[in-house]
C-alpha cells in the first residue's frame, strides 16, 4: 500500500465524521427513514457547531452537471447548508460514488473538497482521513477502472449524456455493486490489510485513522493509535466525534 502525502488541516471542535450515507434517487420507506435520521443528526452537529467530516459515498451516485442539479437530494443539501450557515464548518472526502463534484457542491455547498486523503491537526493530535477505495492488496482491477473513469477526458464525454439517463445508467451499474454483507472471514482478512495500513501512518506520527468504504462499523486499538472504520447509514447510521481527547465510534440514536 502506498503512503500518502503529507498535507495538514486545521479544525474547530467538536469534529464529527460520517461516510457510506449512500443516499438515492429513490423514494421508498427506507429511503425516507434514513434521510429524516439523517437530518436529525445535521441539526444535531448545527447546534453543537464545530466541523462535519463526510468521509465519501454520500450519495450513491453524485454527477455534477453544469445547470442540473438533482431534486431527490434537495432537502439534505438545504440541511447541510443551513448548518453551515451556523457556523459548522463543512468537509467532504469525495468517495467512489460521488466523485464527480462541480461548482455546486464545491462552493455553494462544502467549506472544503478533498479529491483525496488529509491529515487533520486538531487539539494536538493528528488524524488521518481517507474514503479508503482501492487499498486493499487485491484490488488492483479496481484501481486501474477508478483511474479510467476519473480521467477528465471521461467525464467530459460523460457530460454529454442527457442527465435522466446519466442518472439511470449509474442506477443500474450501483444496483450491481452492492456488496454490502460479506463472511466473517472475508471482513477479517479485510480488517487486517487496513489495521496494517493504519498500523503504518500511526507510526509514521498520526494519533488516529479514519476511513470509510467497507461498511464494518469497528474501533480498532492499535500498537501506536487507533483506526475507525465509520460504518454507514444503511444499516448502522453510526458516526465518530473528536472531543479533543478522544476519538470514538457512536450510534445515531
Amino acid at each position: 500500500m502506498k503512503s500518502p502525502s503529507v498535507s495538514f488541516q486545521t479544525m474547530d471542535l467538536p469534529l464529527f465524521f460520517i461516510s457510506d450515507v449512500h443516499l438515492r434517487l429513490a423514494t421508498v420507506e427506507t429511503e425516507k427513514n434514513k434521510r429524516e435520521n439523517l437530518i436529525n443528526f445535521i441539526d444535531h452537529v448545527a447546534e453543537q457547531g464545530g466541523s462535519l467530516f463526510i468521509v465519501g459515498d454520500f450519495f450513491d451516485f453524485w454527477f455534477e452537471y453544469k445547470y442540473v442539479i438533482p431534486k431527490a437530494y434537495f432537502e439534505i443539501l438545504s440541511a447541510l447548508q443551513e448548518a453551515k450557515r451556523k457556523g459548522v464548518t463543512l468537509n467532504f472526502v469525495l468517495g467512489n460514488h460521488d466523485y464527480w463534484t462541480g461548482e455546486f457542491i464545491k462552493e455553494r455547498i462544502f467549506n472544503k473538497v478533498y479529491e483525496k486523503e488529509t491529515y487533520i491537526e486538531v487539539g494536538g493530535k493528528q488524524i488521518f482521513v481517507t474514503h479508503g477505495d482501492g487499498l486493499l492488496s487485491w484490488e488492483r482491477g479496481y484501481r486501474i477502472f477508478r483511474a479510467i473513469i476519473r480521467n477528465p477526458l471521461f467525464v467530459f464525454l460523460y457530460r454529454w449524456i442527457h442527465p435522466d439517463l446519466g442518472y439511470a445508467f449509474a442506477r443500474w451499474i450501483s444496483r450491481r455493486s452492492r456488496h454490502y454483507n460479506h463472511t466473517d472471514e472475508y471482513n477479517d482478512k479485510i480488517m487486517g490489510e487496513l489495521s496494517e495500513y493504519a498500523g503504518n501512518i500511526c507510526q509514521n506520527g498520526a494519533d488516529y485513522v479514519v476511513m470509510g468504504h467497507y461498511h464494518q462499523a469497528k474501533e480498532v486499538k492499535l500498537t501506536s493509535g487507533k483506526l475507525i472504520v465509520l460504518g454507514d447509514w444503511i444499516r448502522y447510521n453510526t458516526f465518530a466525534v473528536f472531543d479533543g481527547d478522544n476519538l470514538s465510534l457512536n450510534y445515531w440514536r
